[in-house]
């Protein structure tokens, strides 16, 4: 008997960041933790920006929800506290944000090659915990998928090709039937749902219905804050 988790996620925003972490602690707590397959899928937030453009979250943030510089930069610490919290490093200043597409294709890349977990971690940690801009520039992308343990020539050939465009596609329309808005999105055997960077507790007890219980159609067990189309949930101070 086996679990499989699906996870959407999508690099620019910090909830999955987080519900991974907490998720992961779930999982190691978990008796059945051997027979549970994670796989990550693809959630672009803002599939619109220029696939060479990025630029400060903190100045995004403030002009979409119509704050100062200075509340945004308290949100990015309100954000920062939680990651701590939970084992992370989180840089609070400087972070930038882009087009994720070209991400997602290296992590179905990765997915390929029995790597995606150690890519993904790399991905979250340069964009979150490391102040070198990682958006808008393909060598940053390409040292941090190759740190990871993918070949170099594999992920040029990806980057300078449509390759894996389609698997992207594909985890986006799936993402929409299953009417998910926001991300990050676990879904266990497709029956139960998990929406946002819950608590351990709340992973842990999806894990124990998805592994103890057969229902006929997905059901959301919680619902948090996650990231979405209009951007992030404000974190409460």
């Amino acid at each position: 008997m086996t679990v499989d988790v699906e996870i959407w996620t999508d690099i620019n925003c910090p909830f999955c960041y987080l519900g991974k972490a907490r998720f992961e602690q779930a999982l190691e707590g978990f008796a059945h933790r051997g027979d549970v397959r994670v796989v990550h899928r693809s959630f672009e937030l803002d599939p619109t920006v220029p696939a060479d453009a990025s630029g400060p979250v903190v100045e995004k943030i403030a002009a979409k929800y119509g704050i100062s510089a200075a509340q945004a930069e308290a949100n990015e610490r309100g954000l920062g506290a939680q990651a701590e919290a939970a084992g992370l490093k989180y840089q609070t200043s400087g972070r930038d944000y882009g087009n994720s597409f070209d991400m997602h294709r290296i992590l179905h890349l990765a997915l390929d090659k029995g790597l995606q977990e150690p890519v993904l971690d790399a991905l979250y940690a340069a964009n979150f915990a490391d102040p070198a801009p990682l958006f808008g520039s393909r060598d940053r992308l390409v040292a941090v998928a190759v740190g990871a343990g993918l070949d170099e020539a594999d992920v040029r050939r990806v980057l300078d090709s449509d390759a894996y465009a389609d698997a992207v596609r594909a985890d986006e329309e799936q993402a929409a039937e299953l009417g998910v808005s926001g991300v990050p999105f676990f879904v266990f055997d497709r029956r139960y749902a998990v929406s946002g960077a819950q608590p351990a507790a709340v992973f842990s007890d999806a894990l124990d219905r998805a592994w103890g219980d057969k229902a006929p159609s997905l059901q959301v067990v919680a619902d948090s804050d996650v990231c979405g189309p209009d951007g992030c949930a404000v974190p409460q101070a």
